[in-house]
């Protein structure tokens, strides 16, 4: 592996699971065993690196996202894919993260915001389409105003005024938020569906 790429993997190991703020490019350059020098011959500074972070971190989401609904077989089964793929990460991030980025790399923060508003965006119109077509979901239901509710609901486990991480966890807060979104959706043959996937979710 390349120099650049193993401090990449490191920001991006430390910076998830201990915040942006609490990382120091001293604290990357001790754990990779090389200079803060031998960084900055890559990156000019922190603001560099955690751009170049996250802008990994948006490529492999963005990947996660067409995976799941490539490999589904329906709209409910791209959501069950989804939840497990963001369960799995959500298990090794800590939930400063958004909050650091806002607060301390805003220009960062604003293309995460960007990339939201555009393309989980249009996931989601994708995926309740596709549902009512299946007949899967409610055909009556108003695909720009439900989008961008489950968009918004998205960030709510982030919000600590809300959901204090002492007290919850980023997995259990958006494993029940999304429940209820798609118990919300479905039709009796969804709900059936639902049912069906979680009854193999338990056999996994």
């Amino acid at each position: 592996m390349e120099t650049k790429e193993r401090i990449l993997q490191k920001a991006t190991e430390q910076f998830m699971r201990l915040g942006i703020r609490s990382v120091s490019m001293d604290d990357i350059a001790a754990q990779l065993g090389v200079s803060k020098k031998t960084i900055y011959q890559y990156f000019n500074d922190k603001e560099e690196l955690v751009d170049a972070v996250m802008q990994e971190e948006e490529k492999r989401m963005n990947a996660d996202c067409l995976r799941c609904r490539n490999t589904s077989r329906d709209a409910i089964e791209e959501i069950f894919f989804t939840m497990e793929t963001v369960n799995e990460q959500f298990s090794q991030m800590n939930p400063v993260i958004l909050f650091d980025l806002e607060k301390f790399h805003p220009n960062v923060f604003g293309r995460f915001l960007r990339m939201k508003n555009t393309f989980l965006l249009n996931v989601i119109r994708e995926n309740i389409h596709k549902g009512i077509e299946e007949g899967l979901y409610r055909p009556e239901i108003d695909i720009d105003i439900i989008s961008k509710f489950r968009l918004e609901s998205m960030m709510l486990p982030f919000n600590f005024n809300v959901f204090p991480p002492g007290k919850y966890g980023l997995t259990q807060v958006t494993n029940e938020l999304m429940g209820l979104f798609l118990y919300g959706l479905v039709t009796l043959k969804g709900h059936k569906l639902i049912l069906k996937y979680k009854e193999q979710q338990k056999q996994k």
